[in-house]
């Protein structure tokens, strides 16, 4: 089972989705300007709601309309913002939206004088006004279901696929819905309480009544969302719900009569608040875009040095080595031709013997400045934890990823336990492990390519980090020499960067091991010993 555990962290560090953004305190103040203004513009507007205006046919469809297609653009993005944070309250409230958009169409295709004098479809008196009502019992429903699944977490790593497949039941689920509620009002609106008799303009009581209990049913949804508001969705959420519910307090208390002022003022706060989280999100959007393009540019750039540090250093030490190495053969050759000769000089040769002794030394030497690098380098360690600092890789290979399409998944235990480790050293480990695994795949169909990162802890307080891939696996005959220097099984390559990352997991006390391999893939395991503060706490929590 994949732990949530990574997710939720990442989520806190820089949260990609609105549904998980706290609302800052402009935002509040901003929304509440929005409230103040909409129950200020339904007050004037309420003693003259029950002025007759001339009727505009064209009014409705061209508004619903409208209304409609940006209910649907909204759901779209809400279901998108699912794919970044699978949370089934999301799926809640673009279903609402979903609904929304349904209903709001397929009211305009029933209004008499919109598209034919008595509608397209139903009777063209009553068949509006219960699909309307259906509209604002689902709508709020949705919110009320957001509100109440809102705080559980599910696990922040699914499968593409299966992302895809839960939002094509749920658009499937309310179709389904809308379809049979709608059906039920068209084929039975006869035997349905009436809310016109004799004309459009004609209601009855039970159009007060309903306009109640809707704002009732509204005000029971607002409740709910403000006692678990906490993020920009659920502050804007509320905001939609009070630009809705004059539409009902005006036709409750004033008129709800068609043409009046009221239900063309009504029409005009749907309106407003069909577009409020739609412009919302949108911005949202475009702001979260901006900083993921500087964050991911910033992490491309020093991504890029730290791999040019590697390629310089690299290039320092094969010139370092090269040239004593080079001397060392000129020497050797020039021995054996002195040897060669008659008498051999071998003053000469003995001459030529130390100059092999020196270089060889000088050799030596660089590989042992090479070795104490790493080593000094480890009086830089710190508390760390080692499912963060495997996050962190592979937020810096995420370009890697997109460009061999490889899906990632983590497994990240128990967050509090620490190593005492140098972290960028153990980053660079990582990376190298990691940049390895995608290279295993990439004779693997690109639907096949998988890299996992899991991290637990033993009965012997020894935290471990396992990197597997799905590649074809390390023939048996060279899993031994995996971590020699200058065994490489690439085309190109020197052959260091296994043989330099155990040293390094070494130097901190642990061991860096390959686990299995074979057709299904190979797994390396990095073991550090806990923190021993760290392991007492555990020990004494138990």
């Amino acid at each position: 089972m994949e732990s949530s555990s990574a997710g939720t962290e990442r989520d806190r560090d820089f949260p990609i989705a609105i549904a998980a953004i706290p609302a800052s305190l402009e935002q509040r103040r901003l929304a509440l300007a929005f409230i103040v203004a909409v129950l200020g513009i339904a007050a004037i507007v309420a003693p003259f709601a029950g002025m007759q205006l001339p009727r505009i046919d064209v009014f409705v469809p061209v508004l619903q309309t409208v209304l409609a297609v940006a209910d649907l653009i909204t759901a779209v993005l809400l279901f998108s913002q699912y794919t970044i944070l699978p949370q089934r309250a999301l799926l809640a409230v673009a279903s609402a939206y979903l609904c929304s958009a349904s209903f709001a169409f397929l009211q305009t295709l029933t209004f008499p004088g919109a598209y034919a004098p008595a509608g397209l479809l139903g009777d063209g008196f009553n068949s509006p006004a219960w699909l309307f009502v259906l509209w604002h019992v689902t709508f709020p429903l949705g919110i009320l279901v957001y509100a109440l699944l809102k705080n559980d977490r599910e696990p922040s790593v699914q499968a593409r696929a299966s992302t895809r497949a839960i939002i094509g039941l749920t658009v499937l689920g309310v179709a389904i819905v809308v379809t049979a509620l709608s059906w039920i009002v068209l084929a039975w609106v006869d035997k349905l309480p009436a809310f016109y008799v004799g004309g459009v303009i004609r209601q009855t009581n039970l159009g007060n009544q309903a306009n109640v209990g809707l704002l009732l049913w509204y005000g029971v949804a607002l409740g709910v969302l403000l006692k678990r508001r906490r993020t920009i969705l659920d502050t804007w959420l509320v905001v939609i719900l009070v630009a809705w519910m004059p539409n009902f307090l005006v036709a409750a208390l004033a008129s709800s009569v068609r043409f009046s002022l009221g239900w063309y003022a009504a029409r005009g706060f749907a309106l407003v608040a069909s577009f409020m989280l739609l412009t919302v999100l949108l911005t949202e959007m475009m702001v979260l875009y901006s900083r993921l393009a500087n964050a991911f540019s910033l992490l491309r750039r020093e991504r890029t040095n730290r791999l040019m540090s590697v390629d310089a250093a690299t290039a320092a030490i094969a010139h370092e080595v090269r040239t004593p190495l080079g001397a060392i053969a000129l020497n050797a050759s020039t021995a054996i031709v002195q040897l060669r000769s008659a008498p051999p000089p071998l003053e000469e040769v003995g001459d030529i013997l130390k100059d092999i002794e020196t270089d060889s030394r000088r050799a030596s030497e660089v590989l042992v400045g090479v070795r104490s690098l790493f080593n000094a380098a480890t009086d830089n360690r710190g508390r760390a934890n080692l499912g963060m600092i495997a996050e962190r890789a592979l937020a810096l290979s995420e370009q890697d990823f997109l460009n061999n399409e490889v899906s990632v998944a983590t497994d990240i235990g128990d967050t509090n336990v620490q190593v005492d480790v140098d972290q960028i050293q153990l980053q660079q480990v990582i990376l190298n492990l990691i940049r390895n695994g995608i290279e295993a795949m990439g004779s693997v169909e690109s639907g096949a390519r998988r890299l996992k990162l899991a991290t637990r802890v033993d009965e012997k307080s020894t935290v471990m980090l396992s990197i597997q891939d799905a590649g074809k696996g390390i023939p048996v005959s060279d899993q031994d020499r995996v971590f020699d220097a200058f065994f490489t099984t690439k085309r190109s390559g020197m052959g260091l960067g296994l043989a330099i990352s155990r040293t390094i997991v070494e130097n901190h006390g642990g061991v860096l091991r390959l686990i299995r391999s074979g057709p299904e893939g190979s797994t390396f395991e990095i073991a550090l010993p806990r923190a021993k503060n760290n392991a007492l706490a555990g020990r004494s929590t138990r």
